[in-house]
């Protein structure tokens, strides 16, 4: 491992392939978020092993000779850690473990990992092990060391059977465990939803890491942890939000990723059971990001998966200040790419066509904070009049500010 601003880093290369499902330009945006996530779990990656093959192969997930370049690579130089983009098979993983001699973990365990230790309340400490346990099971065979004894002793194994057997055993013991554990802080979450009375409930989401805290203090005037990381938050926090002198509840929630393990969306049922209950949808996007279209889509897939899809939404697209693009030369005649679209470019694009209201703002500096606030107020106002339409004439917006 190797020293880095005091903290201990693991040493790590990265593999990815080129498929028919997955252009280079795509990889290349998948690796570089998978770099970030491996700095978020606590990784400095030394390189990146890239590959064209049709699919993955079933053996190694990368051809034979490739493989025995990356075991050549992490024996000279060091390497704690292989991680690669893909879920790995379990088959897959053994198969490597056993040629590189290296411990090496998929984007799903990568996820896994970073969600164990970013849960604070016991909570989303309980849902990370849930989902920790289910990925595991089926890998048992593949693991190097064995399962501290939890249950055993005389009279506990029964004749012939063997270590696996047993931890298989303990670790199905343990998720019944903790899907029971959840299910009671499943009906007490459900309680307290329904004891927040009947205020309009507003609910952020979006990617990981475009901002939903730093926008959640803003508003909230609150202290949500916010940093520039993946992951930041995963515990849910709800505050109640005044503008003009329209109260409503405001939720931040757990970010979305592209490729998201299916492990941690049903382990997180309840945390997402806010983004499915709530009235609005306040959709963040990080418009600095090459790639925040394909974010959007992402988080779409998601909001469909939980059904949460057809609530009302307000697009808002953060991190302006940090918005860049590359203007043509005049006489540049080469096709002109997202590169070179200009941030009132994109305004006139798909967007102004969108049936959900959009607006453009900087948490960080608090820019274009009154329209969005007021886009906010009309659409809570709307919802909150179909609800009570004998008292809208209470509620009149000003900017507090």
């Amino acid at each position: 491992m190797l020293e880095k601003k005091d903290h201990l880093y693991e040493k790590a290369v990265l593999v990815g392939l080129v498929t028919q499902n997955q252009d280079e330009e795509k990889l290349r945006e998948y690796m570089d978020e998978l770099e970030f996530l491996a700095f978020t779990a606590g990784a400095a990656v030394d390189k990146r092993f890239t590959q064209k093959l049709p699919k993955p192969d079933p053996r190694t997930f990368v051809g034979s000779g490739k493989a025995d370049e990356i075991k050549t690579y992490v024996k000279e130089n060091e390497i704690d850690t292989v991680i690669f983009d893909d879920e790995l098979s379990p088959s897959q993983q053994k198969n490597l473990e056993r040629e590189m001699e290296v411990k090496i973990i998929d984007r799903t365990n990568l996820i896994l990992d970073i969600f164990a230790q970013r849960a604070q309340t016991s909570y989303a400490r309980t849902q990370v092990e849930l989902a920790q346990y289910e990925y595991l099971l089926p890998r048992l065979t593949g693991m190097w060391t064995h399962l501290e004894r939890q249950r055993g002793g005389i009279g506990m194994r029964g004749p012939g059977e063997t270590e696996i057997e047993t931890d298989r055993r303990i670790i199905r013991d343990r998720i019944s465990l903790l899907k029971e554990k959840l299910k009671t802080i499943d009906k007490q979450m459900a309680t307290q939803r329904n004891n927040r009375g009947k205020l309009v409930r507003a609910a952020l989401v979006g990617y990981t890491n475009v901002g939903k805290s730093t926008l959640m203090n803003a508003i909230s005037k609150s202290e949500v942890f916010a940093e520039n990381k993946l992951f930041a938050t995963l515990d849910t926090t709800v505050r109640k939000v005044v503008i003009g002198n329209l109260p409503f509840l405001l939720t931040d929630t757990v970010g979305f990723i592209r490729k998201l393990p299916t492990q941690l969306v049903e382990s997180f049922k309840s945390t997402l059971d806010e983004v499915r209950e709530a009235d609005l949808l306040l959709h963040i996007v990080d418009i600095s990001h090459p790639s925040f279209e394909d974010h959007i889509a992402s988080v779409n897939d998601i909001l469909q998966e939980i059904d949460a899809h057809r609530k009302p939404t307000v697009m808002i697209f953060n991190k302006i200040d940090a918005f860049a693009y590359e203007k043509k030369d005049e006489d540049d005649l080469t096709p002109a790419t997202k590169k070179n679209i200009s941030l009132d470019e994109w305004k006139k694009t798909w967007m102004s066509k969108s049936e959900h209201p959009a607006v453009f703002i900087s948490a960080l500096t608090k820019e274009n904070f009154p329209e969005m606030k007021k886009l906010i107020y009309d659409e809570v106002l709307k919802i909150h009049i179909s609800r009570f339409p004998y008292n809208d004439f209470l509620f009149e917006y000003f900017d507090e500010d």
